[in-house]
């Protein structure tokens, strides 16, 4: 009994081995082949990557990806948190996440408008730089009485702010293509 088992387990194995040899195919071997087989003069790299299991737009894929220019690595468009840090760099910030796309300012009094102060929340939305990519939030406080009271921003401070950024980040763009 044991003789069987050994021989139904072999038998197997050998049945694995031959349709797992079947399953390789020529094609990939011509067009991929070994570092040993490959000759000084073939154009190919020995590094160049196989096809994957995985397809190639998987996050495992060797092959590159065309993209609009970002500008960088980060979440968001390289040019549009560059300008906003810039645009918004004589407040006090207090957070700012360049992955997410955030820039949280403290708040912050103009000494020639004393009696008022702002604070903004600056989001940028999209790794390409487009107008609707970045959005800008005011908030406005107002001293009464000797304390803060929330007081309404004006209205196209938030757009003003927007458009500002978006230039700069433009110019920053046009710079480091050398059009400026």
């Amino acid at each position: 009994m044991k003789k069987t088992y050994l021989h139904k387990a072999i038998t197997l194995s050998a049945l694995s081995l031959v349709a797992l040899n079947a399953c390789s195919g020529v094609e990939v071997e011509e067009k991929y082949p070994s570092s040993y087989a490959r000759k000084a003069s073939d154009d190919t790299s020995i590094y160049e990557a196989g096809p994957s299991v995985f397809g190639e737009d998987s996050i495992f894929s060797t092959k590159k990806k065309e993209t609009n220019d970002t500008g960088g690595n980060i979440g968001v468009n390289t040019y549009l948190w560059r300008a906003a840090l810039d645009t918004v760099s004589f407040m006090p910030i207090v957070s700012a996440d360049p992955f997410g796309g955030t820039i949280i300012t403290e708040w912050y009094e103009d000494p020639a408008k004393p009696g008022e102060r702002f604070k903004l929340t600056v989001l940028i939305l999209d790794r390409e730089m487009k107008a609707d990519g970045i959005r800008v939030r005011v908030f406005k406080q107002a001293a009464q009485a000797g304390s803060w009271k929330e007081a309404a921003a004006p209205a196209d401070m938030g757009t003003k702010l927007e458009d500002a950024i978006l230039t700069r980040a433009r110019q920053m763009r046009a710079k480091k293509l050398g059009a400026i």
